[in-house]
């Protein structure tokens, strides 16, 4: 079972007293040039080259995109790469990006300027979906290779690849294969030409042989040095999200601004209190407000005390900590109606510092609007003058105040600047109240609210509401009204079905949406054949694309048929199979992970408005950014500021955010990260096979194809 990091890695207290202090660097040598620490993506607009450009956005690695389709993009020359500073030789980019292996016409200037600029200065070449073909080291794929589809196949990261930039890999690279319809993923498989300077990283079988192709290598040739990757992809595939990692690493020798994690956080909403059951004679859920049906009786679902100790072992098994939202009436309300007894709240108490806790208000009131249900769907009721009429300050701030005091009596470990309101209530909820409660901010105000927490399907940015900056949360397609997987499969299959089908239609009313069936589930097979596979990808692919927003699910879901926690381990399971211990689940509570958002908008504005400046002369790397704005950087093992070790250990590298300070960031890289440069000969000592010059043509009698996935 891999480790899990529960505590805020990238809080920038832990950095400050190694990184507070200007670091007295040893003079640079005056011959070594001054390599900015960006990156340069030449697009033709395919999805490829847009994967590894939303790769570096997420991570807050700077980049410059010249998008080769427009006619007023700037032209690369010499000057456009290079220039000098201080009188210094400056290269302006630390690592090219390109469509293929050459994406200009036959003798290209471009090309020539671009590989002058490679072969002066040691910059690195990522090809992000080429063809195989030797000028890319690679033998034709007609020659025993093969050209197709990969969906479904398990490719492996060589020895090579695990010793090098996919060193945070265990070996498998699964490929999706989602649907048996649609073609989602081609390749070209193939091996090095005779005598190239040719690694492969990443291989999978080549189909009819018992030899492996290369999908990923590294191909040195002619002083220069070329990732080449021969199968197209798009930002959001599990096999593109596993590899994203290790191509930027490879391509900035592992030194750039931007830091990265895999993070996974579950919060539980509604603990205390119960949940009301989906009805699949009515086909809603009695107790809701548009659900009134006075023939029946609602049917709650509440955790029991067995359901705690399953919790409390499943978190001690997977090294992973539930956020527990509660709501204290839900036990109050309990007590008067059994004589004082709540045996859940009981067990819940002498476990409480198992979990996290989070004020989720004391009655789990909606406080928006005063909500008129004489209608389907509800509305804002109104004031005789037609204005809305809101839920009072008094009653937000006595929701909050209310279920505060009763956890802090209870003795809940509380971080009480945070809060989940009920349904996100008092929030803007579309179309219904399209404003938010303007009594909200004012209530957090009087209870000293910093963090909120909001509906990552509403309003997956951040924003300021009165003191407190909210946190998006991912819904999961886990009903807060089922306890058991047959109510799950039910309602899934009334609201994603055709009406036809004896669904709702939602799906006909609105096609974009794109979990429709095109027929019901069995209610027998249904949750553990379709839902959760589903549902756990969705959730993986967060959890890769380095993102912190928690996931939000029910207390109803932990009770019963325990329906969480198939997803929960198969995103568990899944990630396990694939990273190495040295990258684990990031863990972190609610707050933490507001501030990472909040330190990520900032640095984003800093770098989007060119008040950053990052360069490496050396072994010496200066970062100068605007006042008050933390700088996130990822450097190699053994990196050092004034002596102290840089960042945090992850995934084989040092990263973190560092503390602002007036003075520019100044680190010193290990003599093991001098930049690379490309090998001369071949292992036996022999020159390289020299490969074609750029804009050389495929030999007459092997056709040159169109990269499937790319414009033609």
């Amino acid at each position: 079972m891999k480790r899990t990091i529960r505590t805020a890695l990238f809080t920038a207290g832990a950095l400050i007293a190694s990184l507070g202090a200007p670091a007295t660097a040893a003079p640079a040598d005056a011959s070594a040039p001054r390599v900015d620490l960006r990156v340069l993506i030449v697009s033709d607009g395919g999805p490829s080259t847009e994967a590894i450009a939303a790769e570096l956005d997420a991570a807050g690695t700077p980049y410059t995109q010249i998008d080769l389709t427009r006619s007023d993009r700037p032209v690369i020359d010499a000057g456009y790469l290079a220039d000098t500073v201080g009188g210094r030789d400056r290269a302006k980019f630390q690592a090219v990006v390109l469509p293929n292996d050459n994406p200009f016409p036959a003798n290209s200037a471009e090309m020539a300027a671009l590989v002058a600029y490679e072969k002066a200065y040691g910059i690195p070449q990522v090809d992000a979906y080429t063809y195989a073909r030797p000028e890319a080291g690679l033998q034709y794929p007609i020659y025993g290779g093969y050209s197709g589809s990969v969906d479904g196949v398990r490719a492996e990261v060589t020895d090579a690849g695990r010793a090098g930039p996919f060193g945070y890999l265990d070996g498998p690279v699964p490929f999706e294969d989602n649907s048996p319809t649609v073609g989602e993923s081609y390749a070209y498989l193939s091996t090095p030409v005779a005598g190239a300077d040719f690694t492969p990283y990443v291989q999978a079988p080549i189909p009819g042989t018992t030899k492996r192709g290369s999908l990923v290598g590294e191909y040195r040739h002619d002083g220069r040095r070329e990732l080449v990757v021969t199968f197209v992809y798009n930002r959001y595939q599990q096999q593109f999200r596993l590899l994203a990692r290790g191509i930027v690493r490879w391509m900035t020798g592992g030194v750039h601004l931007g830091t990265s994690r895999n993070y996974f956080a579950v919060h539980v909403d509604d603990v205390f209190a119960a949940d009301d059951r989906w009805n699949a004679a009515l086909n809603c859920t009695p107790g809701d407000v548009d659900c009134t049906d006075p023939n029946v009786t609602p049917d709650p679902i509440r955790m029991s005390p067995a359901d705690v100790d399953h919790a409390v072992a499943w978190q001690r098994e997977r090294g992973l900590t539930l956020d527990f939202a509660y709501n204290g009436a839900g036990s109050a309300d309990h007590r008067e109606d059994n004589n004082g007894a709540d045996p859940l709240a009981d067990r819940l108490l002498a476990q409480r510092n198992e979990f996290r806790w989070i004020n989720h208000t004391y009655t789990h009131a909606f406080l928006g609007c005063e909500q008129d249900t004489s209608v389907v769907p509800w509305r804002c009721a109104t004031n005789a003058d037609g204005s809305t009429k809101w839920v009072s300050r008094f009653e937000v701030a006595d929701e909050i105040a209310h279920n505060r005091v009763w956890g802090q009596l209870a003795g809940l470990p509380l971080d009480n600047d945070e809060l989940v309101t009920g349904e996100h209530s008092g929030l803007r909820v579309l179309p219904q109240q399209p404003a938010d409660n303007p009594n909200l901010a004012l209530a957090l105000a009087d209870n000293g609210v910093t963090w909120l927490a909001a509906d990552n399907s509403r309003e997956p940015q951040q924003r300021k509401v009165g003191p407190a900056t909210t946190v998006p949360r991912y819904p999961m397609n886990i009903f807060y009204n089922a306890g058991r997987a047959a109510e799950q499969v039910d309602e899934y299959n009334w609201i994603y079905t055709s009406r036809a089908q004896g669904g709702s239609g939602i799906c006909e009313d609105n096609p974009a949406t794109t979990t429709c069936l095109p027929a019901p589930l069995d209610p027998a097979t249904g949750y553990t054949g379709h839902i959760v596979p589903l549902e756990r990808q969705i959730a993986l692919g967060h959890v890769l694309a380095n993102d912190p927003k928690p996931h939000f699910i029910h207390q109803s879901n932990l009770a019963e048929d325990r329906i969480a926690y198939p997803v929960l381990d198969g995103v568990l399971n899944t990630y396990d199979t694939l990273f190495a211990e040295n990258t684990p689940v990031v863990n972190l509570r609610m707050k933490e992970i507001g501030k990472e958002l909040q330190r990520r908008g900032a640095w984003r504005a800093a770098v989007q408005s060119g008040q950053v400046t990052a360069y490496r002369v050396g072994n010496t790397v200066t970062v100068d950014g605007p006042a008050g704005v933390a700088v996130p950087a990822t450097m190699p093992q053994g990196t050092t500021r004034a002596g102290t070790a840089f960042g945090e250990a992850y995934a084989g590298e040092r990263s973190g955010w560092t503390g602002a300070s007036i003075t520019p960031l100044t680190l010193t890289l290990p003599s093991s990260a001098s930049p690379s440069t490309a090998t001369a000969t071949d292992a036996d000592g022999s020159a390289p096979a020299t490969a074609p010059a750029p804009g050389t043509r495929v030999p007459q009698g092997v056709a040159e194809p169109v990269l499937p996935g790319t414009p033609s």
